[in-house]
């Protein structure tokens, strides 16, 4: 980058919010894809008007800006594909704002981490739900440009459900307020949904209007085990016909549950086909008796050889552990995990776990599976050795007739992950030339000159 555009942004930001040093370009250079794309620089705003003269200089002297929370995202949104800058909010712009008891609001900044404001709110016995899996480290700015989910999603919906407002800088440098603090409004386009899950190709979110609900005063988890994992698809989406919206229903295969238990030893039951875990909450105790009594029924229709309800909060643990450690815990398959994160109706969760099992037969790859079943959204991982280009061919191949198969029950290349990078040779798949073109008009109609994050969602 041309030194008369750094000496600038030190002036605007101060020595300490520019680098172009080599130890901050390589620590910008990589999300949790492991790929790697240098910038030429990084800057830290302390502010909205930061942004905002930050991108109307850029965008006057066609400088790219890449937006970054934590780096911490799984198909390369925030990385600088196309050099340029990576302009980072958690240094500064990492404040929660207003916790609004009245209206049950809360007002924060993009850099602040999904788990402090969780813990913010719940300390005041309000709840914020969406908990993606990197919530300890996860931005609510991130959250919001990929449309977090997380394991409560099955009973309380993911980030664009508690998003009310937004304000947000364009790349010229204006700044817009989207949305409002009320519960009803219907004024105008709704800007704000489409900035949420726009992977910061659009604006660069400044600050953030989410909902808050009243905390659950308990809660209880349990696990069924199942002889196949057709029983157990079966049974997720016959138990929320039942009448019990569980908060989570999660599910790991055999292949799964026996990396967790060769790796832990938890006593885990390694012939089962499948176990689900699920948890229920409520406000007494006989409110978790009854929803897990119709669980355990419905669970037992569709072939439950055990349910186990968990009495204490270490037991509750207990019962997690493997789905928490079965991402860590698959590595014993291949060097390389090709991790995606396919999303179908829940009636189809059956139909897609056969789809996989005969994809792996065909190309004869390990395709171990878990996620968030209660919501229809599965982590299928092929196993390969990364270091065999002929593996590493042969599992992008799996993956692209695993997308197919999705498309065709009426899914979606993802529900949690976003497009970014990865999945951005796919996009054909999922959406017509037309809707692909509409794409790109809204993508030009906020940044015409393609300064922000471009490249990604194959736009």
């Amino acid at each position: 980058m041309e030194i008369k555009h750094i000496d600038y942004f030190k002036t605007l930001l101060g020595n300490d919010n520019v680098y172009d040093d080599k130890a901050h370009l390589i620590a910008y250079c990589y999300d949790a894809t492991r790929t790697r794309y240098q910038p030429d620089a990084v800057l830290f705003p302390r502010d909205e008007q930061d942004v905002s003269d930050i991108l109307k200089y850029c965008n006057e002297h066609r400088i790219i800006i890449t937006p970054r929370g934590a780096g911490s995202g799984f198909t390369g949104g925030a990385l600088p594909a196309n050099g340029g800058i990576i302009l980072a909010f958690e240094k500064h712009m990492n404040k929660i704002l207003e916790i609004d008891m009245e209206n049950m609001v809360a007002v924060v900044q993009p850099g602040v981490i999904n788990m402090q404001l969780q813990k913010t709110v719940e300390a005041q016995g309000l709840f914020y739900p969406p908990d993606p899996a990197s919530e300890e480290y996860s931005t609510i700015g991130g959250n919001v440009s990929e449309n977090a989910g997380g394991m409560r999603a099955a009973k309380y919906g993911i980030t664009k459900d508690y998003v009310m407002a937004l304000r947000a800088v364009l790349p010229n440098g204006e700044i817009i307020r989207a949305g409002k603090r009320t519960i009803k409004d219907v004024a105008g386009y709704n800007i704000a949904g489409i900035l949420i899950a726009s992977e910061g190709t659009l604006a660069c979110i400044t600050e953030i209007t989410l909902k808050l609900i009243a905390k659950p005063k308990m809660s209880q988890t349990a696990m069924g085990i199942f002889p196949s994992v057709e029983d157990a698809m079966n049974a997720v989406y016959k138990t929320m016909a039942a009448g019990v919206t569980p908060v989570a229903m999660e599910f790991l295969d055999n292949l799964s549950i026996n990396a967790v238990e060769q790796k832990y030893n938890k006593g885990l039951p390694k012939d089962a086909g499948a176990i689900l875990i699920t948890d229920v909450d409520g406000n007494t105790q006989e409110e978790l008796t009854q929803q897990l009594d119709v669980i355990e029924k419905a669970f037992a229709e569709n072939g439950c050889s055990g349910f186990k309800r968990a009495e204490t909060p270490e037991e509750s643990k207990n019962l997690w552990f493997a789905r928490r450690n079965a991402s860590q815990s698959i590595t014993i398959y291949g060097s390389k995990k090709l991790n995606e994160d396919i999303t179908v109706p829940r009636s189809k969760l059956p139909a897609l776990l056969k789809a996989i099992g005969e994809v792996s037969k065909k190309y004869n790859v390990t395709v171990p599976c878990f996620g968030h079943t209660g919501d229809g959204n599965v982590h299928t991982n092929v196993m390969v050795d990364g270091s065999d280009p002929k593996q590493l061919e042969i599992g992008h191949q799996a993956i692209e007739e695993i997308f197919k198969a999705t498309v065709a029950l009426g899914g979606t290349l993802s529900g949690e992950h976003g497009i970014g990078l990865s999945k951005a040779p796919f996009m054909h798949l999922a959406f017509s030339d037309a809707e692909m073109e509409l794409f790109r008009s809204v993508k030009k109609a906020f940044d015409p000159n393609n300064i922000l994050n471009p490249s990604k969602m194959g736009l």
